[in-house]
């Protein structure tokens, strides 16, 4: 069973940065979109942002201009760089891997704890 593999979170003052990243512990073929979600305590789990294969990508409005995602497609990862982060950036993130069978089939990560605080 290949699992997703998360790092890079923490502890964090407001302003200052994260880089997350997330690895497939072996080889996903078709793999369409790699993304992040995110779920802060008592809230629902939103997507943050999304590239596609194609490097195509989106972010959700309330990190647009703040973070990046992108992928290493030889190596099945995909890195979300996250910059002046606030208070309410503060939530359990998670990666996703979509890969294309006869259906569309959706692998998630564990998650990892980002924390901003003072």
């Amino acid at each position: 069973q290949v699992q997703l593999v998360e790092s890079g979170g923490g502890l964090v003052q407001p302003g200052g940065s994260l880089r997350l990243s997330c690895a497939a512990s072996g080889s996903i073929p078709s793999i369409v979109f790699m993304a992040w979600y995110r779920q802060g305590a008592g809230k629902q789990r939103d997507l943050v942002a999304r590239v596609s294969s194609g490097g195509s990508t989106e972010y959700a409005d309330s990190v647009k201009g703040r973070f990046t995602i992108f992928r290493d497609n030889a190596k099945n990862t995909v890195f979300l760089q996250m910059n002046s982060l606030r208070a309410e950036d503060t939530a359990v993130y998670y990666c996703k891997f979509t890969a294309r069978r006869a259906f569309f089939e959706d692998y998630w990560g564990q998650g990892t704890q980002v924390t901003v605080s003072s």
